[in-house]
């Protein structure tokens, strides 16, 4: 199993090549990013921060590191629409293509989808079945482009207050009752220990259609050693289920010194017996 490093949370005073860069010198062989459009430097994705597909491409083949995924829209959706309301669904399916198109051409293929937030005025068996809607239509769209979606569960109560999509049980159910092989889940652990804990029983009883995993220290989302969380377990737990993709960590080091932080957080995975 390969471990890939958000860079949108480290080295966030640097351009995107040279965090490619700087991780691959911390010894990582994957990467993955949010938006093709905007870069997060801290704080933000202020305008004009948008990444160039050739230039990653070009990055990532320097620094020896793959590509693993982008994002197609936001978990709010002020980033490519809420595919939980019936009004974006047009927007949701045109930035669907369009990351697609800015994926395969800096060279992977896998995009993580958000739902959206909660819709005033609508309950949620009618949010459910406009989520449902527009994952089926941007299935069919990843499939044509031999490409894969990763739907997200987020967490509620620390991160994403009134996000449609908390349960990494609710997710498994969407992507079952879809079916397509273009749709997959993505565990984050962080985001479900805050939600659901049980992480090891939850990730075998869901790893069927898990696609992805995203990871950081609990509480504080910062580095996966010194948490509540015991992630050589996990990793463990992971492999002898038989996993091979990548374990994202998308984590906002503590340290001041991101590269260090890195070694040493690789150093505590790898260091599992």
């Amino acid at each position: 199993m390969k471990l890939d490093v958000c860079l949108e949370m480290v080295f966030t005073d640097l351009p995107t090549e040279e965090r490619i860069t700087r991780i691959g010198q911390a010894g990582y062989t994957a990467v993955e990013f949010w938006f093709h459009d905007a870069t997060f430097d801290g704080n933000g994705c202020p305008p004009g921060t948008g990444k160039d597909a050739d230039a990653v491409r070009q990055a990532c083949q320097q620094a020896g590191v793959e590509l693993n995924n982008v994002v197609v829209n936001a978990p709010d959706g002020s980033f490519g629409g809420s595919p939980v309301d019936s009004r974006d669904l047009q927007k949701y399916l045109e930035r669907t293509e369009e990351v697609i198109a800015f994926a395969k051409r800096a060279g992977c293929s896998k995009a993580i989808t958000c739902t959206g937030n909660l819709v005033p005025g609508l309950e949620r068996p009618a949010m459910r079945a406009n989520l449902e809607k527009a994952l089926a239509a941007a299935a069919e769209i990843a499939q044509k482009h031999a490409f894969t979606l990763l739907l997200e569960p987020l967490n509620t109560h620390v991160d994403h207050p009134g996000y449609y999509l908390d349960s990494s049980h609710e997710g498994a159910e969407i992507v079952r009752a879809i079916g397509s092989p273009s749709l997959r889940l993505l565990f984050d652990v962080y985001h479900m220990q805050i939600m659901e804990g049980n992480i090891i029983s939850n990730i075998r009883r869901h790893l069927d259609v898990i696609g992805h995993f995203h990871s950081a220290g609990v509480p504080g989302r910062h580095e996966h050693f010194g948490t509540e969380l015991n992630y050589p377990a996990i990793l463990r737990a992971i492999e002898e289920a038989g996993y091979t993709g990548c374990f994202g960590l998308e984590y906002a080091p503590e340290m001041p010194d991101h590269a260090e932080s890195l070694v040493r957080v690789r150093e505590y995975l790898e260091g599992r017996a």
